[in-house]
């Protein structure tokens, strides 16, 4: 899948894995929202930081944090040189795809004189971790926090995102994922976040549109992906293990297995067919105009 010669930059992930909190106590934070989980408030994150909303109010209890175990320094600068080895570790993988996103919205946005990319860090954390939005425990989900621009992943969400909740796995699903947390970034450049405002549930709502673009932007780099030179080719089951990630966090899905009952009236994501049909779009079309999901219905 990857580039074997392709060197990687570890400088875009800031890598906290062992490092311990503690709060209150204890390490970790309870379950959220209302029976929904770790996938429950995936990404919904960006809207509650967007509208003054604190994750550590979310992951069981606000701040006060400490460090209790720094844990081994990190070696993934040693670990992670080149896209031979994305294609044997997981976390070489996240830097491969962060790389190949980045580099795809770096040259996307050079192309329009008016604005200017930002690269954004992506930290691997255990656990919990503290953040320019709070502090947040990895049953949050992989999420983007506006304030400080970093992207937070738990690697241990993958597992579950495959034993939970269903998706077939593979590192496209893993791709699908980061590529979606970017899309989040690039709304945040874009000032499209700011659209959200209070509109945060609902099958029409500013928040699933959000959820939507940020899936069909997941797309449309996935459909230049080979071109960003860190990824070789895609196969059909690539994009199918991506569609299957893309289900599995449906909004419908999750309340289905959690609840027993679907209620489109508290959708903060997209139906599983609509997260399927955005990400599709995107990686038809290729081209992030393609992706006004904040015009007509959805």
């Amino acid at each position: 899948m990857f580039n074997r010669n392709r060197r990687l930059d570890t400088g875009q992930i800031d890598d906290k894995r062992g490092r311990r909190l503690g709060r209150g106590g204890g390490v970790g934070g309870a379950a959220l929202g209302g029976g929904g989980g770790i996938v429950g408030v995936i990404i919904l994150v960006i809207v509650l930081v967007a509208t003054g909303g604190d994750i550590g109010s979310l992951a069981g209890g606000g701040g006060g944090s400490t460090v209790v175990d720094e844990g081994a320094p990190s070696t993934i600068a040693q670990d992670c040189e080149t896209g031979a080895d994305a294609n044997e570790r997981q976390d070489c993988r996240i830097v491969a795809l962060v790389n190949s996103v980045q580099a795809y919205w770096d040259g996307e946005f050079q192309s329009d004189d008016t604005r200017a990319y930002r690269y954004a860090q992506t930290q691997l954390f255990t656990d919990l971790t503290t953040t320019g939005c709070g502090t947040a425990s990895s049953q949050v989900g992989p999420f983007y926090c506006p304030p400080d621009e970093k992207i937070y992943i738990d690697l241990g969400f993958f597992d579950e995102l495959e034993s939970r909740f269903g998706a077939t796995g593979g590192p496209f699903a893993e791709a699908y994922v980061a590529a979606h947390e970017y899309g989040h970034h690039v709304q945040h450049l874009l000032g499209t976040t700011e659209q959200v405002g209070g509109d945060r549930e609902g099958p029409e709502s500013a928040a699933v549109r959000l959820e939507l673009q940020a899936d069909c932007y997941a797309g449309v780099w996935a459909s230049n992906a080979v071109s960003t030179g860190f990824i070789v080719r895609l196969s059909e089951d690539d994009i199918a293990d991506a569609l299957s990630a893309a289900a599995a966090v449906g909004d419908d899905r999750i309340q289905e297995a959690t609840q027993g009952q679907v209620n489109p009236e508290t959708w903060t994501h997209g139906s599983a067919a609509q997260r399927q049909q955005w990400f599709l779009t995107g990686y038809n079309s290729g081209e992030p105009e393609a992706c006004d999901t904040f015009s007509g219905g959805l």
